[in-house]
């Protein structure tokens, strides 16, 4: 009886953490920033679908092929990106979501002149049998006009999502 009461609390627990899948999918594109941010390319592919596609200039198609191209923003004078989510929207079904939000990616030039540049970025996730999101679709725009204050504090707030990304991530 003892053994049928904590695995009820554990199914609870367990239901209780992964009941808005909204939060869950938020966490996980704060966290694929993060990785960057903190400069683990492992942690980075990892939130990486094997069907995953990238669109940019060219379409880079699963982990491999989009970390080698997201290599620069690893190197440690390379380029330095930062991204939230501001919408974030999940199917009905609750196995596949969108998040859409700014990004801010700073590039330093031989002179050492830094230079900033605003866009926008639209991921796909999707929910896997393990309960785990994993981006399938990533794309970039630049932006028409510059963002708001409001956009622009987006990328500062404290990252609340502990553990989505590693060992001590909040607030970076």
């Amino acid at each position: 009886m003892k053994s049928l009461s904590l695995l009820l609390v554990t199914l609870a627990l367990a239901t209780t953490l992964h009941a808005d899948p909204i939060e869950e999918v938020r966490c996980r594109e704060t966290g694929f920033s993060v990785a960057v941010e903190t400069g683990d390319a492992d942690l980075f592919a990892s939130f990486i679908d094997e069907d995953a596609r990238f669109v940019g200039n060219a379409v880079l198609h699963g982990p491999a092929a989009i970390a080698e191209a997201w290599s620069a923003f690893f190197a440690e004078d390379g380029p330095k990106i930062k991204w939230r989510p501001r919408f974030v929207e999940v199917l009905d079904d609750g196995k596949l979501a969108l998040t859409r939000g700014p990004y801010r990616m700073i590039t330093t030039d031989e002179q050492g002149n830094e230079s900033e540049y605003w866009g926008t970025f639209n991921s796909v996730w999707r929910l896997h049998d393990d309960g785990v999101w994993k981006v399938v679709f990533d794309a970039g725009s630049d932006p028409v006009e510059t963002p708001t204050d409001e956009v622009k504090a987006l990328l500062s707030e404290e990252n609340n999502c502990p553990g989505q990304a590693g060992p001590d991530t909040a607030g970076k």
